[in-house]
């Protein structure tokens, strides 16, 4: 075991020296003086977004090496994955070599690495233990173990009975669904105890979070594992920003599912290049009146209140700046479409997206007529002025790891899906499981999933410390593209049944195309945050050297 352990993290050290050098190179292009400059890192966007999703791989691996030491199907599965991970720079780098920055013979010394794990031997082999054995064990502790059965039970019991009906039909979400999450205690995962939630201040907040999305997503992204992403988001910006009074206010009630929560940020004109968002929040008697058009509201419809980013200051120059958080109270509306009046004039009106997939809790576009928000709904009161963005990123970073739990979840029921099916039919007188390919697709599945899975548990563990902003993005970035291969490569072991709506495994697949859209677009997260961030590292490593 030590020598495999050796032989693994020499792999992935010589893949991180081409990265480091690259990003280094990548710095050195993008430089204004001491400092990178946006403007010139957009010139070379193809090999930045290269490059944050190679070290974002790097990273990973380097997280399933602990996780080799557990056992020989543990170790099969994350030298399969680091294999996998080293290959993809390879590719990446293939004729791009001067543009890096780097020599591709750098590469030379994880090749027999590479080559003894994504042999079709060893696929072949590890696919028959995860045809045993799943996507391998979590390694967590009892109490996570616990927590990961209540929310499977629910996600089972309650939730996939209904997942297809609400796809097909577009449907809202059942109440009892939302009563039932709130029972078992939910909505209240990342509030803090002395609010009436779960949250002590630890790692377990975070890990809890992790546990019990990725089994709300198993049973259905759209109708489980997303219901408890738009209160997380909402409770942290209040838990960071929010008055004592606000806390008193609405974190119980949030944690006992009184107060279901949609989050308004994206405009029609302004996605993840929020400083330019033009809704505005205007001081007026009372409060501020609220004039604009939001979109992508997820779950506007049903929810009790909104989390608004909204202009408070008429100066656009301000950017950022110039943005505060507001909770926007409403009525309950279901359906597809909802219009609002309060006395005094106020208008508020949505109109639900349609969409591919990631369907139950609709996402609205939402106009404001001079809507009236109390002051007292502004989130740190006079203090929140001008934090809005701060404030909502509180949110979003943790949302981010969030969605990688989703994404996993919605992963490792496609995953069992194509299993199960792919021993039950037959093609040409034997189990589709039977042949070569078949194992080896399953394999890289298990793979992708359990490195995703470890991913999200060290991310976790560092957000509790403080930590881990980067690779927050890293793992949304990296897990969610995956999980648009591993859900395809499901619906292929289907064959014609996978396009047929009858089978489950057709959702997976289009619901699996929104994480990389949603909670930070994959080319923003690659190329505002995760290059971004490397080349600053790299640039200060070289200042300091």
């Amino acid at each position: 075991m030590p020598d495999q352990r050796s032989a693994a993290e020499a792999a992935i050290d010589a893949a991180a020296s081409v990265v480091d050098t690259a990003v280094a190179n990548l710095a050195e292009m993008s430089r204004d003086g001491s400092r990178i400059s946006v403007e010139k890192l957009d010139r070379h966007q193809a090999i930045a977004y290269d490059l944050a999703h190679a070290a974002s791989g790097i990273e990973a691996s380097r997280v399933m090496v602990d996780y080799a030491q557990h056992g020989d199907l543990e170790r099969m599965l994350a030298h399969a994955f680091i294999a996998d991970a080293i290959a993809d720079v390879a590719a990446r780098l293939l004729g791009r070599d001067e543009a890096w920055g780097v020599d591709p013979s750098d590469l030379a010394t994880a090749l027999p690495f590479v080559a003894a794990h994504r042999s079709p031997e060893f696929l072949e082999q590890l696919g028959d233990a995860v045809a045993d054995h799943g996507s391998g064990p979590a390694h967590l502790s009892d109490d996570f173990d616990l927590v990961r059965e209540t929310f499977r039970r629910f996600a089972e019991d309650r939730i996939r009975p209904v997942a297809e009906h609400i796809h097909r039909a577009n449907a809202d979400i059942p109440e009892d669904i939302i009563n039932g999450l709130a029972e078992l205690g939910g909505f209240g995962l990342s509030v803090p105890e002395e609010y009436g939630g779960y949250a002590s201040g630890g790692e377990s907040d975070y890990l809890g979070m992790v546990v019990a999305t990725e089994e709300l997503s198993w049973g259905s992204l759209g109708a489980g594992g997303a219901l408890i992403t738009r209160p997380e988001i909402l409770t942290r910006a209040i838990v960071v920003g929010g008055t004592e009074e606000q806390k008193q206010r609405w974190l119980p009630r949030i944690a006992s599912g009184e107060l279901m929560v949609g989050v308004m940020v994206t405009e029609p004109d302004y996605g993840s290049d929020v400083a330019g968002i033009k809704v505005t929040a205007t001081p007026s008697e009372g409060g501020y009146r609220i004039n604009g058009v939001k979109t992508w509201a997820t779950f506007a419809g049903r929810a009790d209140v909104l989390m608004l980013l909204a202009r408070t200051d008429p100066d656009r120059s301000a950017g950022h700046r110039g943005l505060s958080l507001f909770v926007v109270e409403k009525p309950r509306a279901e359906g597809h479409a909802f219009s609002f009046d309060q006395d005094g004039g106020g208008h508020m009106e949505g109109r639900a997206i349609d969409t591919l997939g990631y369907r139950g809790m609709h996402s609205y576009e939402v106009a404001f007529s001079d809507w009236l928000v109390p002051g007292e709904n502004l989130i740190g009161g006079e203090g929140g002025l001008g934090r809005g963005f701060y404030l909502q990123m509180e949110g979003f970073e943790n949302g981010r790891l969030q969605t990688a739990a989703r994404a996993i979840g919605l992963m490792q029921a496609a995953f069992e899906a194509g299993l199960d099916y792919a021993r039950e039919r037959k093609v040409f007188g034997k189990a589709v499981f039977d042949y070569q390919l078949s194992k080896a697709k399953l394999a890289r599945m298990a793979a992708l999933i359990q490195a995703g899975r470890q991913f999200s548990y060290d991310v976790a563990r560092r957000m509790a410390k403080g930590e881990g902003a980067l690779q927050a993005s890293m793992v949304k970035a990296y897990v969610c593209r995956v999980s648009e291969w591993v859900t395809r490569e499901a619906m292929q072991l289907h064959g014609g049944m996978g396009y047929a709506e009858e089978f489950p495994v057709s959702r997976y697949f289009v619901d699996a195309r929104v994480l990389s859209i949603f909670e930070g677009a994959d080319e923003t997260l690659c190329l505002r945050v995760i290059a971004r961030r490397l080349a600053e590292q790299a640039a200060s490593r070289s200042a300091a050297s």
